[in-house]
């Protein structure tokens, strides 16, 4: 997802920043629904998060308006378009915060609307952009994990939606349906999507610096698509239509969580090789949010998973899974204060 000749500063912000909303709203929520040892946490997260969102709306906006060109370029770029996708699932995991964490069914259902809006407008801007442009790349140039964020984005605003209609009667059932079609095209995307990059890594030469985090997706979009069945499971009685396909939903969520599970084990293989066979060397890049997200997404897609399916036994991955998610985040956090007052000291250095 990033571009060799990406400018710098606010003119090279890239427009997956939102992954930091996204990673530090899913983890205050594992954090939340896992142990009341951790509240404080989430707490602490839901707050720094509604800067971070805040903070990082402000830099978007600047940017359109100040370095047009740069983003103009971004969005016909095969590699950093899809980044824009993060705005989404940013929003709407933000609304479950303030839903799960906060307890505002007011503010999370603002960002419900926003969210969903921003989903149709970003889907079919970018997806048309991409297919009408006239110069395009190969796919083993333009095809990486980060294209799975258009399953993210889908499948969160299915989850928000699924999580608030039954407060929001007499609609409830209206908004099941159009959750349930989100969490439907969201699995589409994921098997047309997930066909390409699996043909890509399995059948062109692949080097360290092509396995960037965004890879993590993977897993993570196949986590939100559990997540998103699961509270669909859980809001069936609410619709009699979801009542009549609850087999299948909960079937096809069984699923996902099966492939989310298949992935851990093959991209921990796939890091080391990168890492400790390959030496390529770990330093922050902000595309480490987007492998931060998936950690806490699979710790609350099993939390979720077990509740809406009595699969208890499944319960203790959730308990040790958070820590993991905590620690990314919080390894990842330190990357991001360092690279800050890198550049904070840099800038003082380079002025008169």
């Amino acid at each position: 997802m990033t571009a060799n000749d990406a400018p710098v500063g606010l003119a090279g912000l890239h427009p997956a920043y939102f992954a930091l909303v996204m990673a530090t709203g899913i983890v205050s929520i594992a954090c939340q629904i896992t142990t009341s040892f951790l509240a404080p946490v989430a707490l602490a997260l839901f707050w720094l998060n509604g800067i971070f969102y805040a903070a990082l709306w402000a830099l978007t906006i600047a940017r359109v308006v100040r370095h047009r060109a740069e983003v103009t370029r971004d969005l016909l770029h095969h590699g950093r378009s899809v980044g824009f996708f993060t705005i989404v699932p940013a929003t709407c995991v933000l609304g479950s915060q303030c839903l799960v964490v906060g307890g505002s069914t007011t503010a999370a259902f603002v960002l419900w609307v926003l969210g969903a809006s921003l989903w149709v407008v970003i889907m079919y801007g970018v997806f048309a952009l991409l297919t009408v442009k006239r110069d395009k790349v190969p796919i083993e140039q333009g095809l990486h994990g980060g294209w799975l964020l258009a399953v993210v984005a889908a499948q969160s605003v299915s989850v928000l939606g699924a999580q608030l209609a039954p407060s929001l009667e007499p609609y409830t059932e209206l908004l099941l349906f159009i959750c349930l079609g989100a969490w439907l095209v969201g699995g589409m995307l994921y098997l047309w999507i997930i066909s390409l990059i699996f043909y890509r890594y399995t059948f062109f030469t692949m080097s360290p610096s092509d396995l960037a985090p965004p890879y993590w997706i993977n897993m993570g979009a196949a986590a939100i698509s559990t997540l998103a069945g699961a509270t669909l499971a859980h809001a069936a009685e609410h619709s009699p239509l979801l009542i009549e396909l609850l087999p299948f939903v909960r079937g096809m969520t069984l699923m996902w969580w099966a492939t989310a599970t298949f992935w851990i084990p093959m991209l921990v293989i796939l890091g080391v090789w990168r890492h400790l066979i390959r030496r390529f060397p770990l330093r922050y890049d902000p595309l480490y949010w987007g492998a931060v997200f998936p950690l806490g997404m699979y710790t609350v897609c099993t939390v979720r998973l077990s509740d809406a399916m009595a699969v208890r036994h499944l319960g203790w991955i959730p308990q040790g899974f958070v820590y993991v998610a905590l620690s990314a985040w919080c390894l990842a956090a330190v990357g991001l204060f360092v690279e800050l007052a890198r550049t904070a000291r840099g800038s003082r250095v380079a002025s008169p």
